[in-house]
């Protein structure tokens, strides 16, 4: 590192303190801290923050307010990290207003990843500001749709980054509607990750919810689609292909669609109660599984733009092989070892047979393609590097 940045990650943990979206953020603030930067994890926003134990949507901070403060704690931030609901006066913890204002005008960049902040006036006056791009192809779709949203959303930040790693290859068919994007992916902390190894792991699992609504997009006369219940569809009768065990810590509202998915053989749990323990039960739900086997959404697939998820990361860094829908993906990290992709019914029934077949192999594989493709570092560096700032 040739200087010290002062750098803000911009981010939701506070909103959703669940262990998907953390962990989303953590792994950045952690690569940024151990580059020697002072790191900032900043959250400042209208959107009201959900508190499980109120188990609604609240201005009651105090809870997110609670799980930001024990997060910057853990990774060591210490004190800095803000969360300000800005459309009330005096909603500010972790700095005074005044310090807050003071920060962005001293900041070098800010990076809002996954685009969760609309920024306003006193973000605007970072320097350079970064959109980090974790769900691709919604923005996309809307942006060649015209939408004027999508366009002030484009308008306020400088640089692009995408975890969709196919863009511009000839199978991609994501519209880029003449924004340059800068491909990276997923960090992970391997410390805070590390391998989990037991032979006589049970479950291949997955984390995540099932169905969801509000938003899909039409484009070009077709809907291209945001929940992930149409593509696990697709794999419904998986259990009957294989003796292998699956379960689901899947968000399952509906009764028909959690009678469908144990009818066929598929083993479901809610997810909320461990997805709130962030660093506990979180973290060793995927270090006690089998492996994963997980779908993607129907926007990543059919358009094929090679995302590939933070969670399925933390999967082979805990050295648990991954079987998962390919969006694309298998053009950029190596499969067959550790990590499959699958586009049928049958390639997945393989993939998890090879895996059970040897499966220490497929458990060091893992690991070893955690080392090489997602190590936290060697990522933030990079992406340090694109922007101009190294």
């Amino acid at each position: 590192m040739s200087h010290r940045l002062r750098l803000i990650v911009l981010g939701m943990m506070g909103r959703s303190p669940f262990g998907g979206q953390t962990w989303l953020y953590l792994n950045w603030l952690s690569a940024l801290q151990r580059l020697g930067h002072e790191v900032w994890y900043v959250e400042d926003d209208l959107v009201w923050p959900y508190d499980p134990e109120q188990d609604r949507v609240t201005d009651d901070c105090r809870y997110a307010v609670a799980h930001i403060s024990e997060c910057a704690k853990r990774l060591g931030l210490g004190d800095r990290w803000v969360f300000r609901l800005s459309a009330r006066r005096g909603a500010c913890w972790g700095l005074s207003e005044n310090g807050l204002r003071d920060l962005y005008a001293r900041a070098d960049a800010l990076l809002n990843i996954g685009g969760a902040i609309r920024l306003h006036d006193e973000q605007l006056t970072v320097p350079c500001r970064v959109y980090v791009e974790t769900d691709p192809v919604t923005l996309e779709l809307r942006l060649a749709q015209g939408d004027a949203q999508s366009r002030e959303i484009v308008a306020a930040h400088h640089i692009f980054f995408t975890y969709g790693e196919n863009y511009g290859a000839a199978d991609c068919g994501v519209p880029l509607g003449g924004v340059r994007f800068h491909r990276t992916r997923q960090p992970i902390d391997l410390d805070q990750w590390p391998v989990a190894w037991d032979a006589a792991a049970t479950h291949f699992t997955t984390i995540g919810n099932y169905r969801q609504r509000g938003r899909d997009v039409v484009w070009r006369g077709e809907i291209y689609r945001w929940s992930k219940h149409h593509e696990w569809e697709k794999f419904i009768d998986l259990p009957r292909r294989t003796s292998q065990s699956f379960e689901l810590a899947l968000k399952v509202k509906r009764e028909d669609d959690m009678a469908r998915l144990t009818a066929h053989g598929w083993r479901v749990i809610s997810p909320l109660k461990f997805s709130l323990d962030v660093f506990g039960a979180y973290r060793h739900y995927i270090q006690a599984s089998r492996a994963e086997f997980t779908v993607a959404k129907d926007q990543n697939v059919r358009l094929r733009s090679g995302w590939f998820s933070e969670r399925d990361a933390c999967y082979l860094a805990s050295g648990k092989p991954v079987v998962a829908q390919d969006t694309g993906f298998s053009r950029v990290i190596p499969t067959g070892e550790g990590l499959f992709a699958c586009a049928t019914l049958e390639e997945a029934a393989d993939a998890v047979a090879r895996i059970n077949a040897d499966y220490r192999r497929h458990c060091v594989a893992a690991r070893a393609l955690a080392e090489e493709y997602f190590e936290a570092v060697r990522l933030a560096e990079r992406l340090i590097r694109d922007i101009g700032l190294a």
